[in-house]
């Protein structure tokens, strides 16, 4: 199947220039999404996964479904002041200024194999404080994996010495 046909590209969105890759036109399609997911599950299965983690909103999307397929446990990563426990947070770079990841103190054991689930990569930020954040609670990164990957904007760099699965590349 190829998922390409499932992308919307949005011209000049959010602002002019963009050209943004709109994945709810594949989460429209029952076969698309599953089989997308189904990739996934399968790249899970490979790096033996523990559980899978996913920063929020669209790597719910993406590794909620996974967890689900394998019966593991899914760890989510939010903004700043969204989880209600106890969190260890990690500061990371925008376009203009810093944003906060946390996540709950308990949420990986230490050793567990992690799989970390998110729809784009793009500049890499948001993955690379997705890592850190799991490194800090002594779980290993097993893999990376994401509906698209923006070659252009070279994030892959920025998980260097990690396993990356991407499903599709502009």
């Amino acid at each position: 199947m190829d998922l390409k046909e499932y992308i919307t590209i949005v011209e000049d969105w959010p602002k002019p220039g963009i050209r943004f890759k709109d994945i709810t036109s594949l989460m429209d399609n029952g076969a698309a999404y599953k089989y997308a997911t189904d990739q996934i599950v399968e790249y899970a299965k490979q790096v033996e996964a523990d559980i899978i983690v996913g920063p929020e909103a669209r790597g719910f999307i993406i590794g909620c479904p996974v967890a689900y397929a394998l019966g593991l446990g899914f760890a989510p990563v939010r903004k700043e002041g969204k989880l209600p426990r106890e969190v260890i947070r990690a500061e990371y770079g925008l376009e203009y200024g810093k944003d906060v990841l946390t996540m709950h103190k308990d949420a990986i054991k230490p050793g567990q194999r992690v799989l970390i689930t998110d729809d784009l990569l793009a500049t890499g930020g948001t993955i690379e404080a997705t890592i850190n954040l799991v490194e800090q609670l002594g779980g290993i990164v097993a893999g990376c994996a994401f509906l698209i990957e923006l070659t252009y904007l070279d994030g892959r760099d920025k998980l260097e010495g990690y396993e990356v699965c991407t499903l599709l590349q502009y």
